[in-house]
């Protein structure tokens, strides 16, 4: 199915801290998460797709992303592309105290597709503010990536948090892809189709009493 919507790429915290600061992403990889941030942008310019690049930003006394320092600064991958609208943020969703939500609105955005890091912190909260809000999304699953964590809730690895919030996505929020998928997409000025809830349980319950039988 082809379309005529407007689509932006967002880049989000594409930072030197995830690559060797304090917050270093396991899953996927991040060598090749990075090359596929930079295919992205490289696709979109080339197909007139505007880039908004966000940056995460602390407090000089932060042990993450204190501003003005090496972690902080935006990776080289980005640095060295072209963009046309960068957004400073503090907190996860790139919607939350920015211009972005009035910058999509001015140049007539009704698609975001989305890039960066981290899958089930500030990528998952701004793809559900963006689908709250009424955009469709595309998520490009190996340009992103998560960590492990421990607390009080329990644990998990970086591959488990990121391959569920991938399921979690494809089932309500956004369309889930590579990013080779991705710009197959936009070549075929096509549209990403995302799952639905009831469709995604159902194949698991079916897929239950396979294994049961």
């Amino acid at each position: 199915m082809t379309t005529k919507n407007r689509r932006a790429l967002i880049v989000i915290d594409v930072q030197n801290e995830y690559e060797s600061g304090n917050l270093m992403i396991e899953y996927p990889d991040i060598r090749q998460s990075l090359a596929n941030i930079g295919t992205a942008m490289d696709a979109a310019r080339t197909s007139d797709i505007p880039i908004i690049v966000v940056q995460q930003y602390a407090p000089a006394d932060s042990p993450i992303f204190a501003a003005g320092t090496h972690a902080w600064a935006l990776h080289e991958v980005v640095q060295s592309r072209q963009w046309q609208h960068y957004i400073e943020k503090k907190l996860p969703s790139a919607f939350a105290g920015t211009d972005l939500a009035s910058w999509l609105a001015e140049n007539k955005i009704d698609t975001l597709a989305v890039t960066g890091y981290m899958t089930h912190n500030c990528v998952d909260s701004t793809i559900k503010h963006a689908f709250h809000s009424g955009l469709a999304v595309e998520y490009l699953s190996d340009a992103s990536g998560s960590l492990s964590y421990i607390n009080k809730a329990g644990s998990a690895t970086g591959e488990e948090i990121h391959r569920t919030f991938c399921v979690v996505m494809q089932a309500r929020f956004a369309a889930v892809m590579s990013t080779n998928e991705w710009l197959q997409v936009i070549s075929d000025k096509a549209v990403a189709e995302r799952d639905g809830i009831y469709k995604s349980n159902l194949r698991a319950r079916n897929a239950a009493v396979k294994i049961a039988a």
